[in-house]
C-alpha cells in the first residue's frame, strides 16, 4: 500500500493490519495445498493437522475483526482508508470460510483414505495449484493496490471452472464403468466442488480489490452466467 500517514500509531495499525490479513492468507494457501496432499498421498494424519489448523485461521479473522473496528472507532478514517479497512473486514471473511471449505476436504480425505483408490483423481491437483496462486494473487493485488492482477484473477476463475466441469465428466465415467466406484466417485466429486467453490472465494477477494482501488463494483456482473453454462 502507499497510504501514508503523519500519524505514526495510526500508520503502524494499518501495517498490522496489512501483515495479519497476508499471514492468514498464508495459512490458507497451506491448508488449501496440505488438504489435497493429504487425498493424494492418502495421508490422514496430515488431514487431521490441517484441520487443526483452521483454529489458527479462526482466531485471525477474530483478531482482524476487532482491529478494523478499533481503527474505526478511533480513527475515524475517510476515502481510501475507510475502503481499505471495510474491504479488510470482507476479506477476512472469505478467508476464514477457504479455511472452512479445506476442512470439509480433509474429511473426505479421512474417509476415502480408508477405501481402495480410485484410478486417477482427474484434473483435482491441477485445480488446487491453480486456486491456490489465485488467492496468493489476489492478496498480492490487495497489498499492491493493483486492480490488474485482480482482473487476472477473476479471469482465471473460469479454468478452475472448466477443471471442475473435465472432473465431473471423468469421475462420472468411473461410476458408469463399475457401480462399485460410485460411492468414492461421489466423495471425489464433492472435493472437486469444494475446490472450485474456493475458486469463487478467491475471485470474491479480487473482485474486492478492484472496488477498494477504482470505486467500481463488480460483483454479478455475469459471472454467475457464465459459470452456470460452464
Amino acid at each position: 500500500m502507499t497510504r501514508l500517514h503523519t500519524d505514526k500509531e495510526y500508520e503502524a495499525e494499518l501495517t498490522k493490519l496489512r501483515e495479519g490479513l497476508l499471514l492468514m492468507g498464508g495459512r490458507v494457501e497451506e491448508m488449501i495445498a496440505n488438504s489435497i496432499r493429504a487425498l493424494v498421498e492418502r495421508d490422514s494424519d496430515l488431514a487431521r493437522r490441517t484441520m487443526d489448523a483452521d483454529h489458527q485461521v479462526n482466531r485471525a479473522e477474530v483478531d482482524t475483526d476487532e482491529l478494523c473496528l478499533r481503527i474505526l472507532a478511533r480513527r475515524q478514517p475517510v476515502a481510501s482508508d475507510l475502503r481499505f479497512i471495510t474491504i479488510a473486514l470482507k476479506l477476512v471473511t472469505d478467508l476464514e470460510r477457504i479455511g472452512d471449505v479445506c476442512v470439509n476436504i480433509c474429511e473426505r480425505a479421512i474417509e476415502l483414505n480408508e477405501e481402495p483408490p480410485l484410478k486417477s483423481l482427474a484434473d483435482m491437483p491441477k485445480m488446487t495449484e491453480t486456486i491456490q496462486a489465485m488467492v496468493h494473487d489476489a492478496l498480492d493485488a490487495f497489498v499492491a493496490d493493483d486492480p490488474e492482477m485482480a482482473q487476472e484473477v477473476i479471469d482465471r476463475d473460469r479454468m478452475v471452472d472448466a477443471y471442475y466441469a473435465e472432473t465431473f465428466r471423468a469421475l462420472l465415467t468411473y461410476m458408469i464403468e463399475d457401480p462399485r466406484n460410485i460411492s468414492r466417485a461421489m466423495s471425489l466429486q464433492a472435493v472437486a466442488k469444494h475446490l472450485e467453490r474456493i475458486g469463487d472465494h478467491a475471485t470474491n477477494l479480487a473482485e474486492m480489490v478492484v472496488f477498494m482501488v477504482q470505486g467500481t463494483d463488480i460483483r454479478h456482473t455475469g459471472r454467475k452466467r457464465d459459470k452456470q453454462a460452464v
